[in-house]
């Protein structure tokens, strides 16, 4: 007798395959959607400025000084006959630069100093712990604007400024992590079988850990750009030819009862992205909560 298939098995797509790629659009994933566009527009727009501004952003037209947002200038033009639209473009490089390396920098330091501290404990964690202490009293803004004005305005020094205000953050929720993770079964069950000490560290304890860590600097990207931002309105950033996102607000602010889009479009473009980021980081920490993923 010929075997019977069954073709419904054969053809029938698993329900969690489709659930998966479903896409519902909600009001909040709308949202979701919206913010992944804009991000990644200001990315392309920081890898890519001469493929999406219409000018130079050093071409200066003296017939059209502060002139109002119309059709070929879509942002308007400031005191020196720069377009704004291609000056926003062009300074999203540095400080999505800013941002990022930041973030890098500051995820890495702090959350090495956190697992050390987490992990071995005693006396290590001990003095750790106290300079990350001493460190959180002071808020980010004043350490950075402390460390920036010391170090005088660069790049590389901003970066450093701002990423050293966002360790102890991060130190604080690794240490946190640390100290949950290595009181759990299996790494009781991996020293049971003589697994040594640095081995259950990286292959066992650091891997689940990260999630945390990962939400932090999403959300910690948006800050980073508001501090750095910050630090640039205040002439603490690049001097550049061409101005990040806190220096075109700084050079505006003069000319806001008479050109307010020099200013404005720069601070439009830092609210979005921040709050697109924000968005993306809420999301992500819904993701990676547990409690959130329960199966009802």
């Amino acid at each position: 007798m010929k075997e019977i298939v069954n073709v419904e098995t054969i053809v029938r797509v698993p329900k969690w395959t489709v659930k998966k790629w479903k896409i519902n659009f909600t009001l909040g994933n709308l949202f979701l959607y919206l913010s992944i566009f804009i991000v990644l527009f200001f990315i392309a727009c920081a890898l890519f400025p001469k493929w999406i501004a219409p000018f130079s952003p050093t071409y200066m037209n003296t017939e059209l000084i502060l002139s109002k947002p119309n059709v070929k200038h879509l942002f308007g033009t400031d005191y020196f006959g720069r377009d704004v639209f291609s000056l926003v473009i062009y300074g999203s490089r540095d400080s999505l630069i800013i941002g990022v390396t930041s973030v890098l920098i500051g995820g890495i330091l702090g959350g090495s100093i956190g697992a050390l501290a987490g992990y071995i404990g005693g006396i290590v964690d001990l003095v750790l712990m106290r300079v990350i202490d001493i460190l959180m009293t002071i808020p980010g803004i004043l350490l950075a604007l402390a460390i920036a004005a010391a170090l005088g305005p660069s790049l590389l020094n901003i970066v450093l400024a701002v990423a050293a205000s966002a360790i102890p953050g991060y130190a604080r929720v690794m240490r946190g992590q640390m100290m949950s993770i290595k009181k759990r079964k299996f790494v009781d069950a991996s020293r049971s079988i003589g697994t040594s000490s640095w081995k259950i560290f990286f292959w066992h304890i650091l891997p689940h850990s990260w999630s945390p860590l990962f939400v932090m600097g999403t959300i910690g990207l948006g800050t980073s750009i508001l501090i750095g931002s910050g630090l640039s309105f205040l002439g603490l950033g690049t001097i550049k030819e061409i101005p990040d996102w806190g220096a075109l607000l700084s050079q505006g602010r003069g000319y806001l009862t008479v050109a307010w889009w020099i200013s404005s479009f720069p601070g439009l473009a830092i609210t979005l992205f921040v709050l697109s980021i924000n968005i993306i980081g809420d999301k992500l920490r819904d993701t990676f909560d547990p409690k959130a993923n329960k199966v009802r």
